[in-house]
């Protein structure tokens, strides 16, 4: 997933407007400076790491716009990245089972590529669920 990438959408839209209150020392009218000196997407030139972008299209913590926009930044910036957005799903994936063996499958080819594992690595950690959540690759 991806965090918020602009402070004053993100307190304003999430599930949770507190902890940005908090992190942030306050309200965004109270200290704009804080609200606008730590968003990500002014940053976002300096990312070179491949990204993979999993979210929820019905997110309410971190809204999947923000996913969109991280997506599209990193492909102007050729920052070699992937989106997964799964259909009636929250912050968590939790609520279709094939979603969360989907996404673990997905993070697992994602590190093979650009994590430098081996693929065995990969199997041991799909060999260490049970059966019944097993997924090949």
């Amino acid at each position: 997933g991806v965090g918020g990438i602009e402070n004053v959408i993100d307190w304003g839209t999430n599930d949770m407007p507190i902890s940005n209150f908090y992190f942030l020392d306050g309200f965004p009218w109270q200290v704009p400076s804080r609200y606008q000196g730590e968003v990500t997407i002014f940053q976002l030139d300096k990312v070179r790491i491949p990204t993979h972008i999993v979210t929820g299209e019905n997110d309410v913590r971190i809204l999947v716009a923000h996913s969109y926009a991280l997506e599209r930044a990193l492909y102007s910036l050729g920052v070699p990245h992937k989106l997964i957005v799964f259909p009636n799903e929250g912050h968590n994936i939790d609520r279709n089972p094939w979603h969360e063996k989907i996404k673990l499958r997905e993070e697992l080819k994602w590190l093979h590529k650009y994590g430098h594992i081996y693929a065995s690595t990969c199997e041991e950690a799909l060999i260490s669920l049970d059966n019944s959540q097993r997924m090949n690759l």
